[in-house]
């Protein structure tokens, strides 16, 4: 079996040629000391912290960073002058809630995670391939357009697809582009699969939210391969860990990123336990974080992969705030064949659903699933080529 990609990137990026726990211990104890100096150089929002940590153990020694923290004092995290920021992502996203956190990128930033990208999808994108990105694009060094680039570079060609089109839409460009690979969010890739066929789709890359099991299982059974999961964060620089072809578990790019799990009271947690992911990011010029909780539920996977690379691996990811729920939802709407998607308001504390089938056999079909749930509140529709997909961030709305 082929090695992780991302080992070949993390040996060029560090000049190293073998990776071992140690060395990896190495690079990040290294990194997180020039971290350290450099914000006492600077003033910056970590100031008080130790210039120096002999060990990585000493880490754990350190406070947390929180949404809030970043909130409110994002600015002053800011370790590079305003002439290098290429690129701010403040806007709310599917896995964001409470107020809008503002995260600073360089190029170099940006450039790291493009060659991340290229590791991901470098497992199954071939030259001359055609790739629909259906992620949001939002100009120079965006998501979209970083993701594009990195199918550039590996000879492929990207199809700025988007988030928001109509299933109209979508059938045209599967039938007259005919791309064989789709990267974007793994409901509304199954929700264009269930509406417009596979078409000329082969495999897939979903990331973006967690990808309930029912959701992936749903999509594997119709493009007959496994699904390619991503996980990343806007905090970690958009990029954070990538599928390999033992599809066990995502491999951490542990040189710009020290991993911890910690339990509800902040405690550390040893190798297969799950709880609260903390990230620290080592690699990031702009905004670097410290011991920050993501809000993000997962495990580290003990022991060396499959493939044999000894990178860290992270389990599935969901999030933990109440709106994580929608997840348990897509869990068990999901499981009905005929949906294509719904969308979940919330008024007064009880959930409307809106859905769309398929067939006009919605309402037998979903009555039994939420009244278990205790819904009470729904409304079928059959699905028309004018609908879209929901962008997973507009798929719940509080009144």
């Amino acid at each position: 079996m082929k090695r992780s990609n991302i080992d070949a990137m993390i040996c060029k990026q560090e000049g190293i040629t073998e990776i071992t726990r140690d060395e990896i211990h190495r690079i990040q104890l290294e990194k997180l000391n020039i971290v350290l100096k450099r914000e006492k150089e600077r003033e910056g929002f970590y100031r008080d912290l130790p210039e120096r940590l002999e060990s990585l153990i000493d880490l754990r020694s350190l406070p947390f960073t929180t949404e809030t923290d970043l909130a409110r004092d994002g600015g002053r995290m800011l370790l590079c002058s305003q002439g290098e920021v290429q690129k701010v992502i403040s806007e709310q996203t599917s896995g964001t809630t409470g107020a809008g956190k503002r995260v600073f990128y360089t190029e170099g930033d940006c450039e790291h995670t493009i060659e991340l990208f290229m590791a991901g999808l470098g497992e199954f994108i071939y030259p001359g391939s055609i790739t629909m990105v259906a992620m949001p694009f939002s100009g120079p060094f965006g998501l979209g357009e970083l993701i594009a680039e990195a199918i550039r570079r590996l000879g492929a060609k990207p199809l700025s697809t988007g988030t928001g089109r109509t299933y109209g839409e979508l059938n045209r460009i599967l039938e007259e582009e005919q791309p064989d690979t789709y990267v974007g969010m793994p409901t509304a890739l199954l929700s264009m699969l269930r509406m417009c066929g596979k078409g000329s789709i082969k495999r897939a890359l979903v990331s973006g939210d967690a990808c309930p099991k029912t959701v992936m299982k749903a999509i594997e059974e119709i493009l007959q391969t496994r699904l390619w999961p991503h996980y990343g964060s806007r905090e970690m620089g958009l990029g954070g860990a990538i599928c390999c072809t033992a599809h066990e578990g995502m491999h951490m790019r542990e040189n710009h990123c020290i991993t911890e799990i910690i339990d509800e009271n902040g405690n550390v947690l040893p190798d297969g336990k799950w709880g609260e992911l903390v990230i620290t990011t080592i690699g990031m010029e702009a905004q670097p974080l410290i011991r920050y909780r993501t809000g993000d539920w997962s495990r580290i996977i003990p022991g060396r992969c499959l493939c044999g690379s000894e990178i860290k691996r992270l389990d599935f990811v969901k999030r933990m705030d109440p709106l994580g729920s929608i997840r348990e939802m897509d869990e068990l709407l999901f499981e009905i064949p005929e949906l294509v998607d719904y969308c979940v308001k919330i008024v007064d504390g009880k959930k409307e659903i809106t859905a769309l089938f398929t067939s006009d056999n919605g309402e037998e079909q979903i009555r039994s699933v939420l009244e278990e749930k205790d819904i009470r509140s729904w409304n079928c529709k059959k699905a028309k080529w004018e609908d879209g997909a929901l962008y997973p961030g507009k798929r719940v709305t509080r009144q």
